[in-house]
């Protein structure tokens, strides 16, 4: 399950916003997290904790398939991201980097900024816990669970080409 306050934003939320490119060079995720959102909302590193939950209107993440992107709000401490819809990239690339997304326009629509939420992965269940309310997003198969599980598509193939040896 993951917990947290819910920070929202509207409708293209694009990459570069999410991390400008004068921080594209980092590779450390904990310091590209230091400037997520920066472009957008530059107090949000500060205000969040660690666990907190984007909600985001339509299309979040479009623009240049910019990989650090995902990777900055994980960094940041963002456990995971609910939108009405995500670009096609950056909800692969959210997908290979361990950073969970949840496709959800009745949560998204039913969400405040600042409400407490629970997202459970395994079963797709959003809870608003504000307000007493609860939403559906699409469930992830297995296998899409155990790769965000373990942090991402390259953690995920070492540990199978690790059970195989």
């Amino acid at each position: 399950m993951l917990h947290g306050k819910a920070h929202k934003y509207g409708k293209n939320v694009d990459t570069d916003v999410i991390i400008p490119g004068k921080y594209c060079n980092i590779i450390d995720p904990a310091e590209l997290g230091k400037h997520a959102l920066e472009g957008l909302d530059p107090n949000y590193t500060t205000k969040m904790k660690s666990g907190d939950i984007i909600v985001a209107d339509t299309n979040f993440g479009c623009g240049s398939s910019r990989e650090v992107a995902p990777i900055a709000i994980k960094g940041s401490g963002t456990s995971a991201v609910i939108a009405k819809s995500f670009a096609r990239i950056f909800y692969r690339n959210a997908l290979n980097i361990g950073l969970p997304i949840f496709e959800s326009a009745e949560a998204v629509d039913g969400i405040d900024d600042g409400d407490e939420i629970e997202v459970f992965p395994e079963s797709g269940v959003i809870r608003n816990i504000t307000k007493g309310t609860e939403y559906k997003s699409a469930e992830f198969p297995p296998f899409m669970r155990e790769l965000i599980d373990a942090g991402g598509l390259v953690p995920y193939v070492e540990r199978r080409l690790a059970a195989k040896v």
